[in-house]
């Protein structure tokens, strides 16, 4: 048989990372759940024109083939499949097949695979997990809810074992209104230079702004001062009112983003900050965009990000408005499992093993093991009927802290970590709260929670 090989940027964890997998992505659950969110779940495929319904993509998608597929056969965009590569696209197509039978404002989470045919790296991954919250509205969709989202992510997100999160804010309207103001008129052009302002620095934005956004010196000089402003409260609207622009749009803008940014500092204290650097994603987003990133970790780059969207969706007659933010899961997971920010208590969900004296009398130990899972004690039965040492050391192996001694005058447990071992009954006996299940244990060094 031949050796298998890895494929790279298909992460694959092993039962202990499994473990903590399973703990974030319940954790975000709840959170969402709380917050009034329903779970939905989309197919993994979308035709090809659906998911190029913008025009051509940066996501490289895979497409999908029939082994039997006949030659000359059409598969055009409407006929090819292809895997999603968000949850955005199928989430805007699901809305419009099932808005007739949906309430809104709708608050949706989903929590999916997503396949991406990008060059795996550091936190990038050609198939990983996505976790996405959205608010979608019928025509209309109130501001207030561009500030309750962040707001109910550094929430989730603070759930989890991990270091502290920053979410930096910008907003559309101010970016747009203030460069309009300044007459500075290609716009999409301006935001995808400023984007680049960590990558070739000051000086090579203002080159780029002039270049390829028709900038003077001036407008690319204002520009850069508009990109260095933030701030947690509303000295940011008058740092950016003193630089002389003024404009209905960015006065809008300015009043949501002070809104958003006081509301979070009262909620959670320097979590929210106002960064008019970010410009990732204002190029389609509309109002209020957020970058999140780990606190001590900002080489990995944003872990969640999101923003307003004045037509997620429409059917001709409507439009549906939404506001929403994604997070990486599997990009974080990545960095939480290779630097060692979280581990699990134990890589089985066992808390005892069942010895077997011998295997003429394994089903007395398959006995005491089924009456204690009846109870809700995870339980497993040793694999062989070898020395008690023996068996000992292969619970220990696996992090199982009890092994259980059946026995003709009765049943004992011992805890393999004191040694302490005392008599048992398999219809009362029960391991303490914080063994019953696996546990998920943060760095105490690393900041995480």
């Amino acid at each position: 048989m031949a050796r298998a090989s890895s494929l790279s940027g298909f992460p694959e964890w092993l039962p202990d990372g499994r473990v903590v997998e399973q703990h974030v992505l319940d954790s975000l659950r709840r959170t969402f759940e709380l917050h009034g969110f329903a779970g939905i779940e989309t197919r993994a495929v979308e035709p090809l024109s659906q998911l190029l319904r913008k025009g051509e993509t940066s996501k490289e998608v895979y497409l999908l083939h029939r082994l039997q597929e006949e030659a000359g056969e059409d598969v055009g965009p409407d006929k090819q499949l292809g895997l999603h590569f968000d949850l955005t696209v199928p989430f805007a197509r699901w809305v419009l097949e099932h808005a007739g039978q949906l309430s809104f404002p709708f608050k949706r989470y989903q929590i999916q695979k997503v396949w991406r045919g990008e060059r795996p790296q550091d936190g990038r991954f050609r198939e990983f997990t996505q976790a996405d919250i959205d608010v979608v509205g019928a025509d209309t969709l109130p501001f207030h809810f561009e500030v309750e989202l962040p707001l109910v992510m550094a929430e989730a997100l603070a759930a989890l074992p991990i270091p502290p999160v920053r979410i930096s804010v910008n907003n559309r309207k101010v970016a747009q209104g203030f460069y309009e103001a300044i007459g500075l008129d290609d716009v999409e052009s301006a935001l995808r230079v400023i984007d680049k302002l960590d990558k070739i620095g000051p000086e090579g934005v203002a080159r780029a702004l002039m270049d390829e956004a028709g900038a003077t010196p001036d407008q690319a000089g204002k520009a850069l001062e508009l990109a260095s402003i933030s701030g947690t409260d509303a000295s940011v609207a008058d740092q950016v009112l003193a630089l002389g622009a003024r404009s209905e749009l960015l006065e809008t803008g300015l009043q949501e983003l002070v809104t958003l940014v006081e509301t979070a500092h009262d909620r959670s204290p320097g979590t929210v900050v106002a960064d008019l650097r970010i410009a990732r994603g204002l190029d389609y987003y509309t109002g209020s965009v957020y970058e999140t990133t780990l606190v001590g970790h900002e080489n990995l780059g944003s872990i969640c990000s999101g923003g307003r969207y004045d037509s997620l969706a429409s059917d001709g007659r409507r439009t549906f408005p939404g506001v929403g933010l994604s997070i990486g899961v599997s990009r974080l997971l990545a960095r939480v499992l290779g630097d060692g920010l979280a581990r699990a208590s134990r890589a089985v969900p066992a808390a005892v093993l069942v010895a077997v004296n011998d295997e003429e009398h394994r089903r007395a130990s398959d006995r005491v093991a089924q009456a204690l899972r009846a109870r809700g004690v995870p339980a497993d039965v040793a694999p062989a009927a070898a020395k008690f040492g023996k068996q000992i050391r292969y619970a220990d192996r696996r992090g199982i802290p009890f092994v259980w001694f059946p026995g003709e005058d009765g049943d004992e447990v011992k805890d393999i970590r004191s040694g302490d071992q005392v008599p048992a009954d398999a219809g009362t006996w029960e391991p303490p709260a914080e063994d019953l299940w696996p546990r998920v244990v943060a760095d105490e060094d690393s900041g995480a929670r």
